[in-house]
């Protein structure tokens, strides 16, 4: 079987994806899959599909990156987009990519609940924080997940999900990486652990506005002010560090992204860090390393030992 090269993303056969010579596709259920094997059991939201590595060892605890497609989007477009489940067997992780809830009216857009500001639009009481809660505890049930590197990345409203999950669940989540979205914006009490948090996002992003903006009346924060948040949450002491430039969006000279660190002072298990695409839009093209860099960064960002149960 020929391959395309790992940064094109997943092909699709049939209902079934395939990573590599040794994926396999899981839709979760409470028995334990073999890797290698494909299979359709409904979670409660209809087949939801795993990417398992071809070196997964059930011995070796493996991390999972829980990947979040933006409003309208799909698990199987936005992992295709970016990459991540045609890094698996390089980096031997565990990945999944779900769809959100179908609104009932117009296109049916699917969607995720994730903040006032983005984009249960329909006002539903769906509550996607323990759906995602839930499909992390059925792999956890089935694979040998190393807790210290439970991950979830999402872009637009992904993104938005990404900080809601990184908020309620953060005695799970290690890290989390958002593109074009944005935290809550009320204050709130810091969560009871620390959470590392990646923003990327372009400064020409008219869907999404670099500096803040509101939907449908109600706003969201900017970029900056996400980070800083997150900053004072995980106890950091707000200096900020420019560092490495970076080439996330191919469709620009050079590099483009600059990067920005919070990670002095800060909780054992927490930092922030905002990567700004200058004259980004709010869906970059991607450039060839872009699932890579995201993919390193994350299994850089752990939850230490002594916060796991």
């Amino acid at each position: 079987m020929k391959l395309a090269p790992a940064w094109l993303g997943r092909s699709q056969l049939g209902m079934y994806t395939l990573v590599g010579r040794g994926a396999a596709v899981l839709a979760l259920s409470a028995s334990i899959a073999m890797p290698g094997l494909a299979q359709t059991i409904d979670a409660g939201r209809g087949p939801v599909p795993l990417t398992v590595p071809k070196g997964y060892d059930a011995d070796v605890p493996t991390p999972l990156i829980v990947s979040l497609h933006g409003y309208s989007g799909s698990g199987e477009g936005h992992d295709r987009r970016w990459g991540i489940s045609a890094l698996s067997d390089r980096y031997n992780f565990l990945t999944i990519a779900p769809d959100g809830t179908r609104e009932t009216g117009g296109n049916r857009s699917p969607y995720w609940n994730a903040s006032d500001a983005c984009c249960n639009f329909e006002g539903t009481a769906i509550d996607d924080s323990a759906y995602l809660l839930h499909l992390i505890d059925r792999i956890k049930a089935s694979y040998n997940v190393d807790p210290a590197r439970v991950f979830v990345i999402g872009h637009s409203n992904g993104g938005f999900m990404s900080y809601r999950m990184a908020y309620e669940h953060s005695d799970v989540v290690a890290a989390i990486v958002s593109l074009a979205g944005a935290n809550h914006l009320e204050q709130r009490e810091a969560p009871p652990q620390p959470v590392h948090v990646l923003q990327i996002h372009g400064t020409d992003d008219t869907t999404i506005a670099y500096r803040g903006g509101e939907i449908q009346g109600n706003r969201y924060p900017s970029a900056i002010a996400s980070v800083s948040r997150w900053a004072q949450y995980n106890g950091c002491d707000g200096t900020m560090a420019s560092r490495e430039m970076r080439d996330l969006d191919a469709s620009l000279p050079g590099y483009e992204t600059g990067v920005m660190k919070i990670n002095t002072g800060c909780k054992d298990g927490g930092s922030a860090e905002l990567w700004t695409i200058s004259d980004g839009a709010h869906s970059p093209v991607y450039s060839e390393t872009w699932g890579e860099q995201i993919v390193e960064w994350l299994l850089a960002h752990p939850k230490p030992a002594h916060l796991l149960d």
